[in-house]
């Protein structure tokens, strides 16, 4: 299939990425914060998350991984369970896309300007990290990761991030990165009271 399209990754590494599809109810507020990564200059990448809200979230509409300039972008692309990722290859070379992670999955080969799709409905206990692979190109890493709801967000190189449009109520923060952890916290999130939480990264 080709595909002609403006390109939806720098979206994703800004500040914050939340999906449109927030349950209806009470004003909602904010979390916002800063990741730092001991021992990496950049904070780029993390992802902040809830780990469990109530309710049930429907998928996404359909969100776009390219492979350009030998990279995929974006780097680190954070979905509900259930959406369905296009990897578009942008160069002119062919590019392959498979994960080795979970279910694990090959969509084969392609050339400039055609995308191939893989919906993400398998994850059992997110977050579900999905590294993306270039068997042409070894070099090339990404990672898709599956989360239970759209509260989420990926942080800029300075490490910020805001998850907005958040229900109030008390949550469970987690925050994923591929060369880091820490421990979940808690945070409380009030109506138009937004709410602050830091993280730091250990290797």
């Amino acid at each position: 299939m080709i595909r002609h399209s403006t390109f939806l990754g720098a979206a994703v590494v800004a500040a914050a990425l939340v999906a449109p599809n927030a349950p209806l109810g009470a004003a909602g507020s904010a979390i916002s914060g800063t990741v730092k990564v001991t021992g990496l200059a950049s904070g780029a990448d993390a992802v902040v998350y809830i780990q469990q809200a109530a309710g049930t979230f429907p998928a996404a509409k359909p969100v776009e991984m390219d492979q350009r300039k030998m990279q995929f972008i974006p780097h680190v692309l954070p979905v509900v369970a259930g959406t369905t990722v296009k990897f578009l290859n942008s160069d002119p070379t062919p590019h392959n896309v498979f994960s080795p992670d979970n279910e694990k999955y090959n969509l084969g080969t392609w050339p400039q300007g055609q995308t191939k799709d893989h919906v993400f409905a398998t994850c059992l206990k997110p977050p579900c990290v999905y590294t993306q692979l270039c068997r042409v190109h070894p070099e090339m890493e990404g990672f898709v990761v599956v989360l239970q709801n759209p509260f989420f967000a990926v942080t800029n190189k300075e490490g910020h991030y805001e998850i907005v449009n958040v229900p109030p109520g008390a949550y469970t923060l987690g925050v994923w990165h591929a060369k880091a952890k820490a421990q979940p916290k808690p945070v409380t999130v009030g109506a138009d009271k937004p709410a602050t939480v830091d993280f730091t990264l250990g290797r």
